[in-house]
């Protein structure tokens, strides 16, 4: 007896100091915790349901590890090819543990899987795959298994794994169950951890203990009652129950909560993913109860989906970057330089350099790119420096965490013309002032979604000046209100004074507004010049109108179409078309849209555009003939401006022609995909685009030369 009671005194003790030192060593690790590790994942495409770390020193400004990209193949670890809502912990026995939805969209939203991931040191991970399915026989029907996250429980000394599952014919619920030593299995079958006081769906469960109770931040899935709330309980397991209201603090649609803890601090941060804007939102608590809002404090060179963040020493942020390394991109710096053309700024972080493609007229012996990054990026140097030679060298560091060099180079660039994101541009030459006028779509709006025009005015093709807006759907257009799109213009003298006409696309019609003035304002006509395709035309749309004025006859023609070419003359009052002249051209099966007309020395040109806009290859096209409305000569090699993907250059399409008056001297105007970014958009490249000019040549015969797209554009010009 006496060894027996021995025995279980010396396994008592032996239990007690395993406990002490245990909790020792967590509390320990938490006093030294000095940085954050965020664990996310980026969307819904194959390549972006994947692990991805990101880092911070103070929880507010985090910056992307390994460029980005996915710290662990998803198609190593799980069944489906792809991971979404990564959740990490670290264990009592200091070791951490992450798990993920076995999950890949592209063939739906339904599985039956997790990955359990385990790991001494956040860089070498083992997995284990569960199928729900498969291991428990109440579960064979499961339809969802997502957003698993785990959590010690001390009482039963095991990891305890929740997450929500789906039966046909039921709702969403949150379960639990427990993980085996080896955090290899479930070795428990799952019981249902919270219970939807009026049988609601519930997702996205994430558990925070304070002060001895257990805070359960939940999504209540359901049309009418949708958002992130909290339930409280004095068990881990069980008795949860749910607050009123809601924590979250938006009227967006939300998900995937995850909370943490300062370090070192008594404030609380509740997160969430804003999924259908696109966009993560922070709030702060003492009470985890009550939250506000700190969007202003909190910046990422990343976009997250639902992920979850993880204080970590400055050992373990040191071996991290030291593993995947740190490396700057244009969501942590920028240049607050006006001279700066910011959307085209090109950061190679392979070979560390910068290169700054400034305006025309940048004094590049005195130039200072007046570098600002997010909170905790110190720059060096900080004054003008002399770019006029060569590269200029930069430090750049990151918290006391990373220091990196890069060569800075600036250099004058005129393409783009136009500041920001603008497609489908014509140009003028206005008798009136003396001065081009460009007529562009204005982009960078979801799905082409854009409902105003803009103008901008110049005297010599490469500093433009902003000119504001011409006409706006939706104040100056009482047919429609949406899709502005690809607009020409006509300058046109009616008794003795220039008039201007303006063509544009409004929800596939044609419209017209006109104005005594190149840039505007312009009034509209009060209804479509063109509301319906001719006979026989069944495909394609009412789009692109390209307005010329045949110098020979002096008459002016009307052309648009998009899938068809259409032409008619237009009527002395410009802004009414003869219909016994409307033709339906045919130039060949490359025809898109686009068209564009001009006359040189006894030929009249039609230009297109082949393919989609979407597509890094839309490009153009041309044909002659010897009269506006049609009968093509179509040369043997007819493309003249394509990508250059040795200069990134992608998506060049939908021009304009300009003559210098008085010269034979031309220019072709259209736009590209966005550079650097656009050829990596995928589908928004589309509606993410920006204006060019370079030079147009002939050969002796009138055919075109091939013009070449260029990153340094053309040099000013002189009438």
């Amino acid at each position: 007896m006496k060894q027996i009671q021995s025995a279980f005194f010396a396994a008592s003790i032996s239990l007690i100091l395993v406990l002490f030192s245990s909790c020792s060593v967590t509390k320990k690790v938490a006093e030294n915790n000095s940085a954050y590790l965020f664990v996310y994942f980026t969307g819904n495409a194959k390549t972006e349901e994947a692990i991805r770390f990101g880092l911070s020193k103070d929880g507010y400004n985090y910056y992307a590890l390994n460029d980005n990209k996915p710290v662990i193949a998803s198609e190593t670890i799980s069944t489906t090819g792809g991971v979404r809502d990564p959740h990490i912990l670290r264990g009592a026995d200091g070791v951490f543990y992450m798990t993920v939805t076995d999950l890949q969209t592209a063939n739906g939203w339904e599985n039956q899987a997790m990955v359990l991931l385990k790991s001494n040191d956040l860089v070498n991970w083992t997995a284990a795959k569960v199928d729900i399915s498969k291991v428990f026989e109440d579960f064979k029907d499961v339809t969802r298994v997502w957003a698993p996250q785990t959590i010690y429980d001390a009482k039963a000394k095991k990891y305890m794994v929740y997450f929500s599952m789906l039966q046909p014919g039921g709702t969403d619920i949150v379960y639990y169950a427990y993980a085996n030593k080896d955090f290899t299995a479930l070795e428990t079958a799952p019981k249902q951890l919270f219970f939807s006081p009026i049988n609601r769906s519930c997702i996205d469960a994430d558990i925070i203990e304070k002060d001895g109770k257990f805070h359960l931040f939940l999504k209540t899935e359901d049309t009418a009652d949708k958002g992130i709330k909290l339930a409280i309980s004095d068990k881990l397991t069980s008795g949860y129950v749910l607050q009123d209201g809601y924590v979250d603090q938006t009227n967006e649609s939300v998900e995937g909560s995850g909370v943490f803890k300062l370090n070192n601090s008594d404030t609380y941060i509740l997160m969430y993913d804003m999924y259908r804007k696109g966009k993560y939102q922070f709030t702060s608590s003492t009470d985890l109860k009550n939250f506000k809002v700190i969007d202003e404090n909190v910046a990422m060179d990343f976009h997250p989906r639902h992920g979850t963040v993880l204080p970590i020493t400055k050992t373990e942020a040191d071996a991290l970057i030291k593993a995947y390394g740190w490396v700057l991109n244009d969501g942590i710096l920028k240049s607050q330089s006006e001279a700066v053309k910011q959307n085209n700024v090109i950061i190679d972080t392979e070979n560390k350099k910068i290169l700054l493609p400034v305006k025309n007229g940048t004094d590049l012996a005195h130039f200072d790119p007046q570098f600002k990054g997010n909170t905790g990026l110190s720059v060096s140097p900080s004054r003008a420096q002399d770019f006029s030679k060569q590269a200029v060298k930069y430090d750049f560091e990151l918290e006391g965490l990373a220091k990196v060099s890069y060569d800075v180079e600036a250099a004058v660039r005129n393409n783009p013309s136009l500041t920001g994101y603008y497609a489908d541009p014509e140009i003028l030459y206005s008798n009136k002032d003396n001065r081009f006028h460009l007529y562009p779509t204005s982009d960078g709006f979801h799905e082409w979604s854009g409902d105003y025009f803009k103008s901008f005015s110049s005297t010599n093709l490469v500093d433009w000046v902003d000119d504001g807006v011409l006409l706006d759907l939706k104040k100056d257009v009482s047919w429609t209100d949406v899709k502005a799109w690809a607009p020409a213009a006509a300058e046109k003298k009616i008794n003795g004074q220039y008039k201007y006409f303006f063509y544009y696309t409004g929800d596939a019609k044609i419209g017209v507004a006109t104005s005594d003035h190149p840039q505007g304002p312009f009034t509209d006509i009060g209804k479509p010049l063109v509301a319906a395709k001719p006979n026989g035309i069944t495909r394609g749309q009412i789009i692109d109108p390209d307005v010329f004025t045949d110098p020979v006859s002096g008459k002016s023609y009307l052309y648009y179409g998009n899938g068809f070419m259409v032409g008619v003359e237009l009527n002395d009052d410009m802004i009414s078309v003869k219909e016994n002249t409307l033709t339906v051209l045919k130039p060949d099966n490359t025809f898109r849209e686009g068209t564009e007309v001009f006359y040189r020395k006894g030929k009249y040109y039609f230009l297109w555009s082949e393919d989609d806009t979407r597509s890094e290859n839309y490009r153009v096209r041309y044909a002659t003939s010897n009269a506006p409305l049609g009968g093509f000569n179509i040369p043997k090699d007819n493309l003249i401006l394509a990508k250059d993907p040795s200069q990134g250059i992608y998506g060049t399409g939908h021009n304009s022609v300009i003559q210098i008056p008085g010269t034979d001297e031309w220019y072709m105007v259209y736009h590209r995909f966005t550079i650097p970014k656009g050829i990596t958009m995928g589908r928004a490249a589309g509606y993410n685009r920006e204006v060019c000019i370079d030079r147009l040549y002939f050969d002796e015969q009138g055919n075109i030369i091939a013009v070449k797209p260029t990153l340094e554009g053309i040099q000013p010009v002189k009438k």
